[in-house]
């Protein structure tokens, strides 16, 4: 396919700007930030339609088959929510539109139905994604200890968590400490006890984690980081497993986020939209980021005067459309419908688990969540996960999740989530079998994959260090 740049011919015009309604003044763009020449394409209408239309089809994505992005729950968005949040009510909303009480009351329900469903007390909506999430709650308990005149500066994260964990606890000036997984996949509870000293400000846990395991001895880990005076932080991104069965609150989580782009089914992918909302008990309300939406009687107000508050972490008051589509979300389908999530989430992965453990090596043979973690090892002629990931591409499939988690040689970490079909599962499942076969049989097709896509296999290496990113 030829760049829009290579289709460019002097004169062409399609589109027409309307004329500067803004006063002309001498020096009102600095002269530094200025260029004389800029080379943009020149096309008509019909052109760059087709161009861009042509792209389109490219990408790959839930609306196009099976995405079993492990850790990410690449599901199926229900587009009621999308014309929910087309509404012009909510889409042609100015963000400092003075106390707009439908904004206001959606925001505040929200925040409600996010506490029923995680048993936490108060949330923020305002961070943008589940990282930006995992730095606000890490400031919050940062805030709180320092507070209270004690000077912790350790946070504890498992080797199954998520790898924004440690680098949320870096940016927020902490140090970290990993403590190792044991035979079933979980926390070391002999060497969580040998770390818990009085610097440790909190413990980090992915539940379930990105092994799609649940933390069994969750109530003796809480129980221990607490009798520690320490916090406990759960990374809510695998929620789309606990949905209506369990509560983070009622196992002893102090804060938590959860990710929209993920459990409730709002728009994921390509860095963004995104919302890492942040729930924290009672205890810690009052560090929560500002503004606070209240309600006195039947109306509803930003509140602004929480003293100890850590400030604002998203421009206005987080990604409202979001927000919206959540709402949606979660109004339509119920306290039954969310529970219904969780259970055929579960259920998928457990069946593909046990489908696909016949052929493939599967290092933590247990009852999973929401997803499971394969492994390369013992693969016939030197096929490797990256072999496998790029062949899945030739039958039409987006590759899982692969090298990670780290403690998994060749991870191929799958998530088929709760709405895929049997019929897609099992189309999955006999292809991944295909492939094996290949292995054995022409392992060059595999190696050399993919075949069918337009852009063939790339140096990882080189492009990672060599980028091009500018047309010239």
């Amino acid at each position: 396919m030829q760049l829009i740049f290579e289709k460019s011919k002097e004169g062409r015009i399609g589109s027409e700007l309307p004329n500067l309604d803004v006063p002309k003044k001498d020096n009102l763009i600095p002269n530094g930030f200025l260029r004389n020449e800029l080379n943009l394409p020149e096309v008509d209408e019909v052109t760059i339609i087709r161009h861009y239309t042509a792209l389109s089809r490219r990408n790959f994505g839930v609306d196009n088959g099976f995405y079993p992005l492990g850790s990410c729950t690449m599901k199926y968005n229900p587009k009621v929510n999308e014309d929910i949040a087309r509404l012009e009510g909510f889409a042609l909303l100015h963000p400092y539109s003075p106390h707009n009480q439908g904004a206001l009351q959606l925001m505040y329900e929200l925040n409600e139905m996010l506490c029923e469903i995680t048993g936490m007390n108060k949330f923020t909506l305002q961070p943008a994604a589940g990282a930006h999430g995992e730095l606000t709650g890490l400031m919050i308990i940062k805030k709180y200890f320092e507070d209270k005149k004690e000077k912790r500066n350790i946070i504890i994260t498992p080797d199954s968590s998520h790898g924004t964990n440690p680098a949320s606890s870096t940016m927020c000036g902490f140090t970290t400490i990993t403590v190792h997984s044991n035979e079933k996949g979980q926390v070391n509870i002999e060497e969580l006890k040998k770390e818990l000293t009085k610097d440790v400000a909190a413990i980090m846990l992915t539940i379930p984690n990105t092994l799609g395991i649940f933390e069994e001895q969750i109530l003796e880990i809480t129980k221990l980081v607490h009798d520690n005076g320490s916090l406990v932080y759960m990374d809510g991104a695998n929620m789309n497993a606990l949905l209506g069965i369990a509560k983070p609150a009622d196992f002893g989580v102090d804060v938590l986020h959860l990710n929209l782009h993920k459990t409730f089914s709002t728009p994921h992918g390509c860095g963004g939209p995104g919302a890492g909302p942040v729930g924290v008990k009672e205890f810690l309300k009052e560090y929560l980021p500002i503004p606070i939406v209240e309600k006195t009687n039947e109306n509803y107000k930003l509140n602004y005067k929480n003293k100890k508050s850590i400030g604002k972490v998203k421009a206005f008051y987080g990604n409202f459309g979001i927000m919206v589509r959540a709402y949606s979300y979660i109004k339509s389908i119920g306290a039954d419908g969310l529970k219904a999530v969780a259970e055929n989430a579960v259920l998928n992965a457990n069946y593909m688990k046990e489908k696909l453990k016949k052929y493939f090596k599967l290092p933590y043979d247990w009852l999973c969540k929401h997803e499971f973690v394969l492994s390369d090892e013992g693969m016939p002629n030197d096929v490797t996960t990256t072999d496998i990931a790029k062949r899945l591409l030739d039958y039409g499939f987006h590759p899982p999740t692969i090298y990670f988690p780290l403690i998994v040689h060749g991870a191929i970490m799958i998530e088929p989530n709760e709405t895929e079909s049997k019929e897609t599962m099992d189309s999955f499942i006999e292809t991944m079998i295909k492939i094996k076969d290949e292995a054995n049989s022409d392992p060059e097709i595999v190696k050399t994959a993919p075949h069918t896509t337009v852009v063939k296999r790339l140096d990882a290496v080189k492009a990672a260090r060599e980028l091009n990113l500018r047309h010239k």
